[in-house]
């Protein structure tokens, strides 16, 4: 019996001791598919690993990441450097620049440097942290400055990559040009994602900023106090519709001595076919590739850009007959004079076989409605305000109902009706 626990234990002791070179070849085959499904899902940031030298307990890699600008396709290069070391269950890789993270003779991070880590799991699960100390970048040509308190930026995935967390959190940050100046206090982004299919992904994400200020010079300046933007995308009926909703909010808009507050808004898309939104994306970011492709005006590069514009148009064209809506049902701002309220919301309804096979346009079955509502003293007192409402005044798009403006309208037959003055809609699409 002794000699048995005896053998059961070298048994352990060998596996144990064989782990590391086991997690250090998954590691190295989960790094080189994760740069390949980076480069593959999008144009503007590319992976490369020049070479990976795995050894027993750990690893050295060297490489590049490379950044696309999406509007004009010039790019910029960081080589970079890796070491990886190998646990029993996992792998914990260190990055850093080749050239270092400062320019020669530049002090930006007093305290201590950046740190970037990506720690591995064997069963799929990958955290990423990226450590931002204190920072102070000073140009001496251009007079600009950037200060902050340091921040953290993690991304956590797990479920084999169809779960994704993201976080941002950064305490303080200061711009400063010769001319303006920037301060933001209190940012904290969080994103909660599960892949669904194709390029949709669902879940929550939350964008908040404690205070802004924003001077000029010359000018008193610009306090944005407790602003937020929330964001939903939920699938249902098996994943075969998409409700999206995005809603702002902002605590209060300072300026010199006055302050109003609070406002939101909501914008909403419902009842989305979750196919013909994919298909619809997919031909977006084909024509965004294409556009930024050297071969855009080649025989080959028109064509595909023909294919894509096609399939853009035909995934609109199935999207509008699967039925959907979208607007704003939530508006409401505040100003000196009082509060300024309005909705709007656009909706198209299910077609049938029958219906979709006769369907010559998308805005034939178009319906809507909207609103708008503002204290009248705004437009009297404020001749910016005025310049803009006179117009519909004159035409009877805008009425006054006691102390405020109101506008009423509705979409129906490719015509506009406006507080009762009726307006054709031209044929767009």
């Amino acid at each position: 019996m002794h000699k048995k626990w005896i053998i059961g234990g070298v048994a352990v002791l060998v596996v144990a001791g064989a782990m590391p070179w086991a997690v250090g070849y998954v590691t190295e085959k989960q790094w080189r598919q994760a740069s390949l499904e980076v480069n593959s899902a999008q144009p503007f940031v590319q992976l490369e690993t020049d070479d990976y030298r795995r050894g027993f307990l750990g690893a050295e890699l060297n490489g590049s990441l490379i950044l696309i600008n999406p509007e004009t396709g010039e790019s910029y290069k960081v080589s970079y450097h890796g070491s990886v070391s190998h646990g029993v269950t996992g792998s914990l890789m260190s990055f850093e620049p080749v050239d270092g993270w400062t320019p020669a003779g530049a002090d930006w991070f007093p305290e201590e440097l950046p740190a970037l880590t990506l720690e591995t799991r064997l069963w799929g699960h990958a955290t990423m942290d990226f450590r931002i100390p204190v920072t102070r970048i000073d140009s001496t040509e251009s007079g600009e400055s950037l200060a902050t308190t340091g921040g953290l930026i993690r991304v956590d995935i797990s479920d084999l990559g169809n779960h994704v967390q993201a976080l941002v959190d950064w305490p303080e940050i200061k711009v400063n040009r010769p001319d303006r100046e920037l301060r933001v206090a209190g940012l904290h982004m969080h994103q909660d994602m599960e892949y669904l299919t194709g390029d949709i992904w669902t879940g929550k994400g939350s964008v908040e900023v404690a205070s802004a200020v924003i001077g000029a010079d010359e000018m008193p300046p610009l306090t944005l106090q407790g602003f937020s933007v929330v964001s939903t995308s939920e699938a249902r009926d098996d994943g075969q519709r998409l409700d999206l909703r995005i809603t702002g909010n902002l605590e209060s808009l300072s300026f010199e001595q006055d302050s109003y507050g609070p406002h939101h808004m909501v914008f909403a898309l419902d009842n989305l076919e979750v196919a013909s939104w994919n298909d619809l994306s997919e031909g977006l970011s084909d024509l965004q590739a294409q556009a930024l492709s050297g071969d855009a005006m080649t025989t080959a590069g028109i064509e595909q850009q023909i294919a894509a514009m096609n399939k853009v148009s035909n995934a609109a064209r199935n999207l509008a007959a699967a039925g959907f809506s979208i607007g704003f049902p939530e508006v409401s701002l505040a100003t000196p004079e009082g509060e300024v309220t309005g909705d709007m919301v656009i909706t198209h309804p299910e077609l049938t076989t029958d219906e979709k096979a006769g369907m010559l346009m998308v805005m034939q079955r178009l319906t809507g409605k909207m609103s708008l509502s503002m204290p009248a003293a705004l437009a009297e007192n404020y001749p910016d305000v005025r310049i803009q409402v006179a117009p519909l005044i004159k035409e009877g798009l805008m009425v006054q109902e006691g102390d405020r403006l109101e506008m009423k309208a509705s979409m129906k037959d490719m015509q506009v009706d406006v507080n009762g003055v009726v307006m054709p809609l031209p044929p767009i699409f």
